[in-house]
């Protein structure tokens, strides 16, 4: 039975990302609004590209340098090439993912996230990222949060419009999570470098859905305040650690950063 939740007659986030990567799970709707802010600035649809690859490069980072064997992925996202599981576990099997978002088209492809090597785990949770209780009780079902934890926010705090609560939001995750643990987080941005960005930012938020919140690369950073910023800090997703960036490449206004919990 389809979900009554799932709206397919206005465009939503995770499906015009889905479609700027190549997926299928989108509609008609999707398509014509992604075209849309395509038109608004022609170089958005290469962010969700850069976002994914700046994902698999920190997971390849917190497994191989950092020992982190368990991940907590909230805002997953559809899943595509190169989910937070395939990554971890193509390097250690032993790792667990458990990962959580609230958009009824991602509960109805979770199956696509439970896929595990029989020495890992995967699990998946139906929950907003607010309820940040509600999201600890279920991990520590699957992750041992005596342990460090890698906690992968990418796109999704771009969700809570107030400066405080998305911050505390962060504080409290964290809080719950070991000296070891490392916050993996990407977040779009406003900067007069790029107003075209804010323009297709505005039209997304009169005609779509869930509306989002651009901060400038500073308030980004505020969201690691306390922990110990990884090199090159809170950069443009595809300048972080990428093996060859040409020197004239553009930044994306997806900006991420890593940090790590003393």
């Amino acid at each position: 039975m389809a979900d009554s939740r799932i709206n397919t007659t206005q465009p939503h986030t995770a499906r015009i990302w889905n479609y700027w990567l190549g997926g299928k799970d989108n509609y008609p709707v999707d398509q014509a609004a992604g075209d849309q802010i395509r038109a608004l600035h022609p170089g958005i649809g290469a962010y969700a590209l850069a976002d994914r690859q700046f994902l698999g490069r920190a997971v390849r980072h917190l497994v191989t340098e950092c020992g982190i064997r368990q991940f907590l992925d909230i805002g997953t996202g559809l899943p595509t090439a190169d989910n937070t599981h395939e990554v971890a576990q193509g390097i250690a099997p032993e790792s667990r993912v458990v990962y959580v978002d609230n958009d009824p088209l991602v509960l109805t492809h979770a199956r696509a996230l439970l896929t595990s090597t029989p020495e890992g785990k995967t699990d998946y949770l139906d929950e907003d990222l607010r309820n940040v209780d509600t999201i600890l009780e279920h991990a520590a079902k699957t992750l041992d949060l005596t342990r460090p934890v890698g906690l992968i926010l990418l796109g999704v705090v771009i969700f809570i419009d107030d400066d405080s609560e998305a911050y505390d939001i962060v504080r409290r995750l964290l809080d719950a999570l070991p000296a070891g643990s490392h916050l993996v987080l990407s977040h779009t941005i406003t900067s007069p470098a790029m107003p075209d960005v804010d323009d297709a930012v505005a039209f997304w938020n009169e005609n779509g859905t869930p509306k989002l919140t651009q901060r400038t690369p500073e308030r980004v950073e505020r969201f690691f305040d306390g922990l110990e910023l990884l090199d090159p800090g809170v950069v443009s997703c595809n300048r972080w650690r990428a093996e060859a960036v040409e020197a004239t490449a553009e930044d994306v206004a997806m900006f991420g950063g890593v940090g790590v919990k003393r």
